[in-house]
């Protein structure tokens, strides 16, 4: 059978991911207001500045506009990671506004780190296409493990893959499922909106899409983090200095 480098087939261990989908999706829907809140605000506000720019300066502001985009979703990821974290003690204790200021500190790490999985997964996926989803599944961490983690941008990669060791079939086949279910949103979505011109469809559906589905790739890729590192029998997130921080009591999933 074809395996995953690093991987378990799925007949010989039972798998730390059971069930994690089920229980993005319920953590999902009790916050819902709140992620949506979060990926909603930074969609729209980057949205509305990209087209006050592109009317003021022209090509020069939708150049800068550009910039500010791939910004803002860097910022997108690791709000909605750290929002995840947040509520897996089952309260909110981090607003919206509380929330994007934690997650700044981490972009720029991010950043660089998915700038380079980006580079690297392209040119697997131009090649042979198999190297690039090799490389999309034992990076599918990156953000986690910079946001909750405390890794560096290059750190993030060699601790990303060896989370994901053991267990890659069972990451991969998780992110194929969240990626049919981003699909079929975009597929409705289009279908509602048909009737509308295509500029404003493709604006409205990029908008609510990725408002609605953003949260829920994140809750997936955040518990499958804890799932794999409590697997690995190591510590999610870094112990913190007693002076200031109080300790993590949210736990482990069980």
């Amino acid at each position: 059978m074809l395996a995953l480098p690093g991987s378990i087939p799925y007949y010989e261990a039972m798998s730390p991911l059971s069930g994690v989908l089920g229980e993005a999706w319920a953590l999902y829907k009790r916050y819902a207001s709140h992620f949506i809140a979060i990926s909603f605000s930074i969609y729209l506000v980057i949205a509305v500045v990209n087209a006050l720019l592109s009317w003021a300066l022209g090509s020069a502001g939708a150049f800068i506009g550009l910039i500010l985009t791939v910004f803002g979703a860097f910022l997108l990821q690791a709000a909605l990671v750290k929002a995840v974290q947040d509520v897996r003690d089952g309260t909110i204790d981090l607003d919206l506004r509380a929330t994007l200021q934690a997650a700044l500190p981490y972009v720029g790490t991010v950043a660089i780190a998915s700038i380079l999985a980006a580079i690297g997964i392209g040119i697997g996926l131009v090649l042979i296409i198999v190297p690039g989803l090799i490389l999309l599944t034992f990076w599918s961490l990156l953000v986690p493990e910079i946001v909750i983690g405390g890794a560096g941008a290059i750190e993030a990669f060699g601790r990303s893959w060896r989370t994901v060791r053991g267990y890659a079939w069972n990451v991969f086949g998780t992110l194929v499922v969240v990626w049919i279910v981003m699909i079929l949103v975009e597929i409705v979505l289009s279908a509602v909106l048909l009737a509308l011109p295509y500029g404003w469809r493709s604006f409205i559906s990029d908008l609510v899409s990725g408002a609605l589905v953003a949260p829920f790739l994140a809750a997936v890729v955040t518990l499958v983090y804890y799932r794999l590192t409590a697997a690995h029998g190591e510590q999610a997130e870094p112990a913190q200095p007693s002076a200031g921080y109080g300790p993590y009591d949210g736990g482990f999933p069980s």
